[in-house]
């Protein structure tokens, strides 16, 4: 039986490698690439994959290996790159964050409002990898989300 992984979906820039990194327990540098790269505990999936809606097939491929997945919209940048209700595709559980918490804070009701189109539900996670905000508290509920799945 493969081991599942957490599955990391988000626009170009905007922190799925540092946040994937961080679950990881990796602590070296930033590798900027188009591969999916599966680490100890995560699937880092390449923006283009959301990017381009012909490579949604190859996202749901993928989550075949996820327990959960993470799906990041850019609160310094509010693109709207998903399509309406893009989580209902996936089999596992999705978890709503908001990457770079701490900056552009008058779009944080933008990021909300995608998110809910995207078809998420709350919680929703506010991040910022550099600063450490918010990091703690997703990895408490993501161990806690494991945890009743094996229930």
């Amino acid at each position: 039986m493969r081991k599942k992984r957490i599955m990391v979906i988000g626009p170009k820039g905007c922190g799925k490698t540092s946040l994937v990194n961080l679950l990881n327990d990796y602590d070296g540098p930033l590798r900027r690439t188009q591969d999916t790269i599966y680490g100890k505990y995560t699937i880092d999936v390449p923006s283009a994959y959301i990017e381009n809606a012909w490579m949604y097939k190859h996202m749901i491929a993928l989550s075949q290996d996820a327990w959960c997945m993470l799906v990041l919209v850019d609160q310094s940048r509010c693109a709207e790159v998903y399509s309406h209700g893009f989580v209902k595709a996936f089999r596992c559980p999705a978890v709503g964050v908001i990457s770079k918490c701490d900056l552009a804070p008058e779009n944080e009701e933008t990021c909300i409002r995608q998110l809910k189109t995207i078809g998420l539900d709350e919680p929703y996670f506010k991040v910022s990898v550099p600063n450490g905000t918010g990091t703690e508290e997703l990895k408490r509920y993501l161990k806690e989300l494991k945890e009743r799945q094996r229930g």
